[in-house]
């Protein structure tokens, strides 16, 4: 299907360069709104974003398109992707919003939907809205819009950060607290700013803050998810028991142990599908992963018993096998962690607690319960296209046929195009680190040089 705004992961881009502009906003709020609109009395939406400053242009574009399709806004502000799902589940309302570009730098900026019950939209409802959306901008379609009496209204939630706060709580088990724990948060300057901290301390923690002061130009800015080697030297200096990095929405989450060693999502699914499947509360045969999670963790998982189902990259592929199989714990290695016995999107928080609650009920720290497997050897290169190129002909097939004969089973090969980047990211697992820079090099050198012809 060809996708003209969205992505993997919403649309997202430049802010205020297309499609990240205030006009497209405010398209996609109508045709949003129309399509979610039933015609009747409460129709709402809620509206969450991160702290960039073309945030205070896409909102204020989303809120008057959806008010012009005749829906309710309800502002919630700042506020964790994981947040906007489930406000948008509590607040019974027929649409999320979150304006992100996660781990992005500040220039870039997004916006990704959330159906009623707090999933990500399907390619075909998607796909609708696009059309829609085309028509608006071109002008095609006039109506559509609500009559002047039946226009919605925008309010502010002024509890919505005590809800989710308590939401979080909730998913951690009432026996166990942290005290005496010392915890580092570096919340990426984003969206978890003023909420990550306060869970922590609540719950009993000793807390050390790290990218809480956000600005609106420093999100993910040397911090966060992306960015762990600060948090590791943070842990170190001040004897913290674990470092916790979210990134500008909070979605995922990396871990810094009390050596200062960082532990990745693979890692974290791992240490929770045991956990879960020895106190009886992991569901289904297994767990959901990407093409991207090590194959250490699929050998790691099989040891348990246990079946791991890949899929393609993106959390919201991991939610829909989580859904078809009947599973309860999902993720990336870039630490999506989808529980789905508390949240319908990835959480950071929401991991970190049960990671936390490992920890804190076996008396070991983060060092021992979260290395559960020896990574097979990987490395990820990303190549800058221009265009599209085609990744199954010429050099570029050429190149992957002999990757794959060169690993022989013992490793693996994976090229994909980013869904939010112009890239093409080029993954390649092995025995040896010979075998591995062999394979990488030799692929993206073929995928460079066709990107050079195309352009």
């Amino acid at each position: 299907m060809q996708r003209r705004f969205f992505g993997t992961d919403g649309i997202r881009g430049t802010a205020n360069a297309w499609p990240m502009t205030a006009e497209v906003a405010l398209a996609l709020g109508r045709a949003a709104g129309e399509t979610f609109r039933r015609g009747e009395h409460g129709d709402r939406v809620v509206i969450g974003k991160d702290t960039r400053l073309s945030g205070y242009m896409l909102e204020p574009a989303l809120t008057a398109g959806f008010v012009s399709a005749g829906m309710g806004v309800m502002l919630v502000g700042p506020m964790p992707t994981p947040a906007v799902a489930f406000l948008t589940r509590s607040l019974r309302a027929d649409l999320g919003v979150m304006v992100s570009a996660s781990h992005n730098p500040f220039a870039d900026n997004g916006i990704k939907l959330f159906g009623p019950e707090g999933l990500k939209l399907s390619d075909q409802v998607e796909a609708e809205i696009e059309d829609l959306m085309l028509r608006y901008l071109s002008g095609e379609r006039r109506d559509g819009h609500a009559r002047p009496e039946a226009l919605g209204r925008a309010r502010r939630v002024e509890d919505a950060r005590g809800r989710y706060i308590e939401n979080l709580k909730a998913s951690f088990p009432k026996d166990l607290d942290l005290a005496g724990l010392k915890v580092v948060v570096d919340a990426a300057n984003g969206a978890a700013y003023h909420i990550a901290p306060d869970l922590f301390f609540e719950l009993g923690a000793e807390v050390v803050e790290r990218g809480t002061e956000p600005d609106g130009l420093n999100i993910n800015d040397g911090c966060g998810s992306t960015s762990p080697d600060g948090l590791a030297a943070a842990v170190r200096e001040a004897g913290a028991d674990i470092g916790i990095a979210l990134d500008g929405d909070a979605d995922r989450l990396i871990l810094v142990d009390e050596t200062g060693a960082v532990v990745d999502g693979d890692q974290v699914l791992a240490l929770i599908a045991r956990s879960w499947l020895r106190a009886g509360l992991l569901k289904g045969d297994g767990i959901a992963a990407t093409l991207m999670s090590n194959f250490g963790l699929e050998r790691f998982i099989e040891t348990l018993g246990l079946a791991l189902h890949r899929t393609q990259v993106g959390d919201r592929y991991v939610a829909e096998r989580m859904r078809e199989r009947g599973l309860n714990v999902g993720g990336e290695p870039s630490g999506h962690i989808i529980l789905a016995d508390f949240g319908t999107t990835g959480d950071g928080l929401m991991a970190a607690l049960q990671v936390l609650a490992v920890m804190r009920r076996g008396g070991r720290p983060l060092s021992e319960v979260a290395r559960c497997f020896d990574p097979l050897p990987q490395r990820l290169k990303n190549v800058r296209v221009a265009r599209r190129i085609d990744l199954g002909a010429g050099r570029v097939k050429a190149a992957l046929d002999a990757g794959h004969a060169r690993l022989d089973g013992q490793g693996r090969l994976v090229v994909r195009p980013s869904g939010t980047e112009p890239l093409i990211r080029v993954m390649v697992e092995a025995r040896d680190e010979a075998t591995l820079g062999e394979v990488l090099e030799t692929v993206a050198a073929a995928i460079e040089a066709e990107a050079k012809q195309a352009a």
